[in-house]
């Protein structure tokens, strides 16, 4: 009647396989119905001895550890002594443990005989209850013997720790695993690689103690605790391995959380409550976003567990209402994996039919070839339970139609969040020495505990990360290849650059170019900031400025109207305007730097990052706020002069004043053309005609004209005698025009006279420096109109110079820190270097960083690997 267990091997710890080089196993097996119970409880003497015999090693006189073991342990030879003593007690409840079997199968043989009388019965049941008292006292001192075992261990580990083997540590195979993990996880987005490597994927009903389990494996309080309310709202990843403190971190902090004391505990399950919630989006319970967390301490099993939202059946106020089929398709994400092992946790204290999770795990699993189920809270189950063939049924999985490889019963302590580890352990053991189930062999001895459900989970994971770490490398392997030999087909002149990388060399790049502002020359700025300065005032000078004064009747009356309006435009609007176009020449020239191709070197892959560093660091610049204070007072006194020292400055201001008319003439007479129409000779050559329009306005210009040849020095304005004269000879030739339309024609025709006139006066003007230095006395000569244009030249040289030094001593070098914070600011976001650095090339060499990467991380741990085995 015993099963197979060959194919369910793995789920017993290696130790109880190898009892029978020590203990005669088949004697039991014909005594005892339940002997193979008994058989599973012996211990691996086997490894003990190695264990006490590589400690006595360590410590032998002349090692380098004995004079750091005697500091530390007075007692040490007292405490071999009582090892011995331990090991003798063994043996000798495993002669009573012989003597039992023999009187067992003696009494069986007299029942046989007497045909199984009740007094033969009795005796059978005494002998059996002995035999089970004498087993339990045996289990304790084996566990006994291994606290002790494990205490020496730690004791070893801190000292490798503390480097009295002047060693450097290699990272443990979990660790190395870990990392995998983490890697494929990144990589998880295009390629689901992970889901091809084995993890313990920890799922249960909400409430049920799955966490209580995890906790119990890792030996800490370490997750959030709440009353019914759900409190696993992400995936958290733990990756168990065994050190010398106890003490876990997070994948992205330095940080070590110390687990044997409380403060520290308590700051670490904060730590994973706010890490949860942040990861949560709006509007959202749980999130898919995973956190990595590792934990180190002695005796640890080595596995990477991940601890699932509980499963719910109906969606409460508070929750968003897309939760139940999120956490259903967190759960079949991570139970899909055909390496994953499924260590399902169903609430021994309620119904099993009212249970979610055992449907959903069949789903996944069908054939039950990679989940182990957990019954939590058997205690409780016990006391409520009506039959504890229920009980015995679900752990036979009888009950479920769900299928596993194996079956546990766990208690996971009295429901106080204030717990500890040891009194939950404690308690465990303290159930399961008196509990029924286990007397009435319900439960087997190996089926029940978390520290056996942990060495089952453990050994399971190992073996299938052995089966399937190989496949994914030589799958990496070939996928490496397969991507150097398209990068070298396609850039074979090109190094292989991720993305981080390629942002590196851009952001050299830009700062280059943005140095190369400094090496602009001072002669350069100064002509654009001039050219520019005057294109954006110039209207306002002629317009507003010198076109009025120019209408006064006299010298005295020009001077002080251009006094006046030159004080309230420097007062109002000339240092903004100033500034405003300092600001936007240092843009053109950064973004002529910043687009500007490079010949063969350029590379176009930059282009989009560069833009967006130049648009970003234009809208962070602000140009100096008191630039604007010096500059008003500069171009104020740059105005107020009005001494021209030599003839070569007098020369330049008529040069400038006949520039600029000569552009307003030309101006003028292209609106001129537009109203009139095209004249005579145009519409011959061209074979075009007038408007309607045009003609009327081709006739009043006519009839201007003739008004100014017989008045050369009209005003500026008709007088309405003067409009209502032109439109009745209009009229008396059958052109009827409006009022407004004269006076519209009148402003571009005496706007053209007076121009002319003005450039007539500036070539007679060419030989009135001598006049000027008299001051025009005895002279009917007046170029008040030059020295104007003197002094709007010469403050816009003064202008440009002062904006000039701005620029090179502090805009530039601001505009350089800005350009700096926008790359670091770009730096920190993988969104944006994704959005701006794109395409085929880029998407290859960071494929090829991370397959490399993961194909050598794999080949280390498959080194490690068979270095252990």
């Amino acid at each position: 009647m015993i099963p197979d267990l060959e194919d369910y091997k793995w789920i017993v710890p290696d130790f109880i396989w190898e009892l029978d080089e020590l203990v005669d196993i088949e004697k039991l097996l014909k005594a005892l119905p339940d002997a193979d119970d008994l058989a599973k409880l012996m211990p691996d003497f086997e490894k003990i001895g190695e264990s006490l015999a590589s400690l006595k090693g360590f410590l032998s006189p002349g090692s380098p550890g004995e004079t750091a073991f005697r500091a530390t342990d007075q007692g040490y030879d007292n405490d071999k002594q009582f090892k011995k003593g331990l090991l003798g007690e063994l043996i000798l409840l495993q002669q009573q443990i012989q003597q039992h079997e023999e009187e067992a199968r003696r009494a069986a043989g007299f029942s046989s005989q007497q045909k199984r009388k009740v007094s033969d019965k009795e005796k059978i049941d005494q002998l059996q209850e002995e035999l089970l008292r004498t087993q339990l006292k045996y289990q304790r001192m084996l566990e006994r013997l291994e606290k002790e075992n494990k205490e020496l261990r730690k004791l070893v580990l801190q000292r490798d720790d503390k480097g009295i083997h002047q060693r450097k540590l290699k990272k443990s195979l979990i660790d190395m695993y870990s990392e995998v993990l983490d890697i494929l996880s990144d990589y998880d987005a295009s390629y689901n690689t992970q889901d091809h490597l084995p993890r313990v994927v920890v799922v249960g009903d909400q409430s049920a103690g799955k966490t209580s389990v995890l906790e119990m494996i890792a030996q800490a309080r370490i997750f959030p605790r709440g009353s019914g309310e759900m409190m696993t709202r992400s995936p958290v990843k733990v990756t168990l391995s065994e050190g010398p403190h106890h003490v876990a971190l997070f994948k992205d902090s330095s940080r070590e959380f110390d687990l044997t004391k409380e403060e520290d505990l308590a700051a670490l399950r904060n730590e994973i409550e706010i890490r949860m919630r942040n990861s949560v989006k709006e509007g959202c319970t749980v999130s898919t976003e995973t956190i990595s967390l590792s934990v180190k301490g002695p005796g640890l099993q080595r596995m990477v567990l991940v601890d699932l939202p509980g499963v719910i059946s109906t969606v409460t106020s508070g929750m968003a209402p897309d939760t139940k089929e999120t956490i259903f398709s967190i759960s079949k994400a991570y139970m899909q994996n055909p390496n994953a092992i499924i260590l399902c946790i169903q609430d021994g204290s309620v119904d099993a039919e009212r249970s979610i999770v055992t449907d959903l795990v069949s789903q996944m699993d069908p054939q039950g070839k990679r989940t182990i189920f957990v019954l939590t809270k058997v205690d409780l189950a016990e006391k409520n339970v009506a039959s504890p063939n229920r009980i015995q049924q679900i752990i036979e999985g009888k009950l479920f139609p769900m299928k596993a490889l194996g079956y546990f019963a766990v208690v996971t302590g009295k429901g106080n969040s204030s717990e500890s580890i040891e009194s939950i352990k404690e308690y465990e053991e303290e159930f399961f020495q008196n509990s029924k189930l286990l007397k009435t062999s319900m439960l087997k001895a190996h089926q029940v505990t978390t520290k056996n459900l942990s060495l089952a989970v453990s050994d399971c994971f190992w073996k299938m990360v052995r089966e399937s770490v190989e496949q994914q490398a030589d799958a990496f392997k070939a996928t490496r290849f397969n991507l150097e030999t398209e990068w070298k087909n396609n850039y074979p002149r090109l190094r292989e650059l991720d993305r981080n990388e390629l942002f590196e060399k851009a952001k050299n790049e830009i700062l280059d170019e943005v140095i190369s502002l400094t090496q602009v020359t001072p002669k350069h700025w100064e002509e654009m900031l001039e050219k520019t300065l005057w294109e954006r005032v110039s209207t306002h000078v002629i317009e507003n400025i010198y076109l009025p004064a120019a209408q006064t009747a006299n010298s005295g009356t020009f001077n002080t109207t251009v006094d006046i309006k030159l004080k309230q435009w420097t007062d109002k609007q000339l240092p903004n305007k100033a500034v405003e176009v300092a600001w936007e020449t240092l843009q053109e020239e950064f973004s002529r730097f910043m687009t500007e191709k490079k010949g063969k070197e350029h590379d176009d892959i930059f282009d989009k990052l560069k833009q967006a560093v130049k648009e970003e660091t234009i809208k962070r610049h602000k140009w100096n706020e008191r630039a604007e204070d010096s500059l008003r007072v500069i171009q104020h006194n740059a105005l107020e002069d009005r001494s021209i020292s030599d003839k070569q400055q007098w020369d330049a201001a008529i040069h400038f004043m006949e520039e600029t008319l000569q552009s307003r003439l030309k101006d003028t007479e292209s609106v001129i053309e537009d109203m009139v129409g095209p004249d005579w000779k145009k519409r011959w050559l061209h074979w075009v005609g007038r408007t309607k329009e045009q003609n009327i306005r081709n006739e009043t210009k006519n009839e201007l004209e003739k008004l100014i040849k017989c008045n050369e020095d009209h005003p500026a304005y008709l007088a309405n005698d003067e409009v209502t004269t032109v439109r009745k000879n209009l009229e008396a030739r059958g052109v009827a025009v409006d009022p407004c339309l004269i006076k519209d024609t009148w402003h571009q025709i005496y706007r053209r006279y007076f121009l002319k006139s003005a450039l007539s006066h500036c070539n007679l003007c060419r030989r009135g420096f001598y006049y000027y230095q008299r001051h025009f006395v005895d002279s009917e000569l007046e170029c008040n109109d030059i020295v104007l244009f003197w002094r709007i030249q010469r403050m816009l040289a003064i202008t440009a110079n002062t904006l000039r030094q701005q620029l090179t001593n502090t805009e530039v070098r601001r505009l350089e820190k800005n350009v700096k914070e926008v790359l670091e600011d770009f730096a920190e976001d993988n969104e944006k270097k994704v959005m701006l650095l794109t395409g085929k090339r880029v998407q290859l060499a960071e494929d090829l960083k991370k397959v490399r990467e993961i194909q050598e991380k794999l080949e280390a741990f498959i080194e490690a690997l068979h270095q252990e085995k």
